[in-house]
């Protein structure tokens, strides 16, 4: 599997997404921390884990006896530099554009 499948596998789940979402927020939380956040064992949340960590999403760094984990948003950026930048490109962003211009005159 390559580095793009793994973060696509990753960003696939909601509860990686959110795992996310809560790191945007506030970076260097514990699994406890996040834990707290959701409805699933410590097992649950430790499994996915380690798949953001897998995708590069996540990175960790030990502070005294805790684990902190840290978002990693750089593959995020080249998924969308790949994958998503080339479809806003102008002519793409003028047919967006257009689409509630028709259905207003179609009113």
């Amino acid at each position: 599997m390559d580095d793009d499948d793994r973060v696509f596998k990753a960003l696939a789940d909601p509860t990686r997404r959110f795992l996310l979402d809560l790191l945007f927020a506030r970076d260097g939380r514990t699994l406890t921390e996040l834990e707290s956040e959701l409805e699933m064992t410590r097992f649950g949340v430790m499994k996915h884990m380690k798949v953001l960590e897998e995708a590069n999403l996540v990175v960790t760094r030990r502070q005294g006896r805790e684990k902190l984990h840290f978002l990693n948003a750089v593959p995020i950026r080249q998924i969308h530099d790949r994958w998503i930048d080339k479809y806003t490109s102008d002519h793409a962003r003028a047919l967006l554009d257009l689409r509630p211009r028709l259905e207003d005159d179609e009113s």
